[in-house]
């Protein structure tokens, strides 16, 4: 060689090397700055954490501090509201005695309203002999007498703090508060301590309005006593005492007593929340500070930790590619250096690829090479001929043809069978490569097994039922499809039948025993069933407790034999959980589908109302559908309860409104009006409530229609009638279920409040069937609502022929008779009667009479000369379109 190319070759040796060791050099301080940037971002989050943290904590600590002024503020509001309350009536009594005084306390329920309650009590005011005393204050009447007797005829003057209220009270009629003394009653027990709210007893008369006729006409004194520990604790209860320490101090009591109550003897030591609940002419400061330091340490502990050891592992990962790559050229230098041959080169590059990597000669019979990854899952394959490593050797004929062939194989799924282990999938590439000139055959394949176990799992998954392991319902849908499309494809289908059910009393399994005792009962019930399925058949959860079966290839006695044997499966299953052991049926409903141009929606109905046939029927038996009236006219209902759903969230149902007219007119009568339900149809026409009111009571819906009523007509109260605002009273019927839910009552007060609807304007219509089915739970809903002011209707009065029986234990303001009495008034005789004494009794009782089915002339004198004080009918007022749907 030259000197001049021996010293370029020399010199770029010497480049070469001094690059490497630059590249090294710089390699700390990349990962180092790494490090420092990884660093400094963690303690970017952790602090932006903290703030957060501390922002939600001021937040929380306001949000109860708020919330425990305002339900300090509940007890002594509740034992103004008794006392007020008291005081009408001493206004309005004749007399009062000890037990009238004891039953109007218990009427009150002042237990309920104000938390630390202890009694109620009447102290009669007697003049003092000596013109300038205040008089003696004795207590006359206690309630509940029981462990209170001893105040009976205690002077009030005894106790200042009382005194002093009582004063105070009086002079400004308006509930005070007294300031914290022990309470006699309690000398000796914990938690002693309590106030009296007070307020005056005035003679019969205009209200006093000066503070010299307020004494002048005073003659005693109401107060309702209260313990303050109890009744402190339990208005905080909760959130407020779990999160917060509260101290109460008494800004107008004497200096040492200022302390009312306290959750914690040490002063806080972190910031405090103040309020002031001011009372009957005392103010109680209230500081409330946390517990403890609410920070999550823990969470911006993990912060800082996981942040260094990601910015750690990062910078050494950074370190270790950079010198890696250092080390690979130095190594690919010295193996250039060291391989000269191409197959050589060839075996070294491949040999720590993850991918199999195999080299076999021109015509596959023997494999000169296998890299590394292929000899860990395939053995010492060396000198094998390519097709033994196929599970499938066909495969491997036609993958070599077309490798060396014009077309070549790429990329295919292939099972590779190793002579030891278990066959694996692989995604495999075959092609033909030439090697210092001869022709050889290059396989590539990546192992595709876990990818491919993935796949099906989740394919299993997203067409099973996590907890049974059946079919779910989407899958079953698409293999009854399938079926269905079978049968219509093919010229002689074979028949199959739908089986679906569900058990019956399942929730009360729930009920008794929880949800965990409900799900391992359905997946012994699935075992059980499957165990009667023939082959071919298919089992799939549908619903909660519902289930489905697909038995192909079966006429209708093997269709009744299998629901049969499941529903015996079934009936014979004991399920024991702990100590209680539970038995089931099912009520199994059955379709064969033998025709063709069924479709899908029409085999769940046609199975749906079988097996609302069976449950009808006593349950624990399978029915078969038939194509008869009966079960035309349940699917009718389903369909019409699918329309009312849509109807119910598409805004498609419309209210009318009909006035109800008084017969006999008071000055200023106003306007009455009933409100009816309506429903739009696509068409654009409107569908009478008697299409749709059948199947809406069968599924359920009329408590969801009920509420839909109530709220709309409140929301829009002012726009329901062209005479808006003016509108005196409407109307609104209740149907049984949704009389019978637990919060109906509630539901409406909230509206009313919701919507300042006052109450005095609404009706409620309740047909006497629905009244007389569950007496008591009716009368508790009629009694709350008068409570707040509405008026209660009994709707078809006369059409039980109980109505006279149960009239008196009902809490009503107005009778709504029957119409099928009214349309014959007059003509029948024995109408006319009845009509008759349904008004006498009801004026007897001071009710509301109300005619409806008004369409005659002739029956609107009958009604005036009976003395009916209301009617409605065609012939007054056709109903028409609420205003604001117009």
């Amino acid at each position: 060689m030259p000197a001049r190319e021996a010293g370029q070759a020399h010199g770029g040796a010497d480049a070469d090397r001094l690059g490497a060791h630059g590249w090294q050099a710089s390699s700390p301080l990349w990962a180092l700055a790494l490090l420092l940037l990884g660093l400094l971002a963690t303690a970017a989050t952790a602090r932006h954490q903290w703030i957060q943290q501390q922002r939600q904590s001021g937040l929380l600590q306001q949000a109860l501090a708020n919330a425990a002024q305002a339900r300090m503020r509940q007890p002594l509001d509740g034992a103004a509201m008794v006392l007020r309350s008291m005081q009408t009536v001493f206004l309005a009594s004749e007399g009062m005695d000890q037990q009238e005084f004891a039953h109007y306390q218990q009427n009150l329920r002042p237990h309920q309203l104000s938390q630390g309650y202890v009694l109620t009590a009447f102290a009669q005011r007697e003049a003092s002999p000596d013109p300038s005393g205040a008089g003696t204050y004795r207590y006359q009447f206690v309630a509940p007498l029981e462990g209170n007797e001893v105040l009976l005829g205690f002077d009030i003057s005894r106790q200042p703090e009382n005194l002093r209220a009582l004063q105070l009270a009086r002079d400004r009629d308006l509930p005070t508060a007294s300031a914290p003394f022990q309470l006699m009653q309690f000398q000796g027990a914990e938690g002693a301590r309590g106030i009296t709210v007070r307020l005056p007893v005035y003679s019969r008369g205009t209200v006093p309005l000066t503070v010299a006729d307020r004494r002048a006409r005073e003659i005693g004194a109401l107060a309702v006593s209260l313990r303050l520990e109890p009744m402190i604790t339990r208005a905080l209860q909760g959130r407020v005492l779990e999160y917060m320490h509260v101290h109460i101090r008494d800004l107008d009591a004497a200096a040492g007593q200022e302390l009312v109550f306290a959750s914690a003897e040490a002063a806080p030591t972190l910031p405090a929340q103040v309020r002031q609940v001011d009372f009957g002419g005392r103010r109680w400061e209230m500081r409330l500070w946390p517990r403890r330091d609410t920070t999550e340490w823990g969470q911006l502990r993990a912060i800082l930790v996981a942040g260094t050891a990601i910015s750690v592992l990062l910078a050494l990962l950074l370190w270790s590619q950079m010198t890696t790559r250092r080390r690979a050229v130095e190594l690919g230098r010295r193996m250039s250096e060291r391989f000269g041959e191409s197959e050589a080169r060839f075996r070294t590059l491949n040999e720590l690829l993850p991918a199999l990597v195999l080299l076999a000669n021109g015509d596959g019979s023997r494999i000169t090479y296998a890299n590394q990854a292929a000899r860990e899952l395939l053995g010492d394959v060396v000198d094998s001929p390519l097709r033994a490593l196929f599970a499938d050797s066909r495969f491997c004929e036609d993958a070599i043809a077309a490798a060396t062939g014009d077309s070549g194989w790429r990329s295919q799924e292939a099972m590779l069978a190793p002579a030891r282990g278990e066959p694996f999938w692989t995604n495999a590439s075959l092609a033909q490569v030439e090697v210092e000139g001869v022709p050889h055959l290059l396989m590539i394949a990546t192992d595709t097994s876990a990818q491919r176990a993935m796949t099906e799992r989740l394919h299993y998954q997203a067409t099973h039922d996590e907890l049974t392991g059946v079919l779910n319902r989407r899958e079953f849908e698409r293999l009854l499809r399938e079926a269905l499309a079978g049968r219509d494809d093919a010229a002689a289908a074979m028949p199959f039948a739908l089986l679906y059910f569900d058990l019956d009393q399942f929730k009360l399994v729930n009920d008794l025993s929880g949800h965990a005792a409900g799900d391992q009962l359905l997946v012994q019930l699935a075992r059980a069933m499957r165990a009667e399925l023939g082959p071919g058949s298919l089992l799939a959860r549908l619903g909660g407790d519902e289930f489905g079966v697909l038995a192909p290839g079966v006429d209708l006695a093997q269709a009744e034999a299998l629901a049969e044997r499941i529903r015996r499966s079934i009936e014979r299953h004991i399920f024991r959980w702990r100590e209680r052991t539970y038995t089931l049926s099912a009520s199994i409903g059955l379709v064969m589908v033998e025709r063709k141009g069924s479709t899908l929606k029409d085999l769940l109905a046609w199975a749906d109302s079988a097996c609302y046939q069976a449950k009808e029927s006593g349950r624990n038996r399978v029915c078969t559908y038939r194509e008869d009236a009966a079960s035309t006219h349940r699917i009718g209902e389903m369909e019409w309860a699918n329309r009312l759903r849509g109807a119910l969230e598409q805004g498609h149902l419309l209210l009318d409104y009909q006035e109800l007219v008084a017969l006999d007119p008071a000055p200023g009568e106003g306007v009455h009006v009933e409100l009816l339900l309506r429903m739009r149809d696509p068409a654009g026409g409107v569908i009478l409530p008697g299409a749709f009111i059948g199947a809406a009571e069968r599924y359920g819906l009329m408590p969801a229609v009920d509420r839909w009523v109530i709220h709309t007509a409140l929301a829009n109260f002012s726009r329901l009638h062209p005479c808006g605002s003016e509108l005196r009273s409407c109307s609104i019927n209740l149907s049984g279920a949704s009389v019978e839910d637990d919060g109906l009552a509630d539901f409406i007060l909230d509206a009313v409040a919701a919507f300042g609807v006052q109450p005095q304007r609404l009706c409620f219509e309740i047909t006497e069937t629905v009244a007389v089915r569950d007496l008591r739970r009716v009368a508790q809903v009629m009694e709350r609502l008068r409570a707040a002011g509405c008026r209660i209707a009994l709707d078809d009065f006369g059409a039980g022929m109980s109505s006279f029986g149960y009239l008196k234990n009902l809490p009503v303001d107005n009778i709504k008779i029957d119409g099928s009495f009214v349309r014959d008034l007059g003509r029948e005789p024995v109408s006319r009667i009845i009509v008759d004494a349904v008004t006498r009794i009801g004026h007897e009782r001071k009710l509301l009479v109300l005619a409806e089915w008004v369409e005659e002339e002739s029956v609107l004198s009958v009604l005036r000369e009976l003395g009916v004080d209301y009617a409605q009918g065609f012939l007054l007022h056709r109903p028409e379109r609420v205003v604001f749907q117009r």
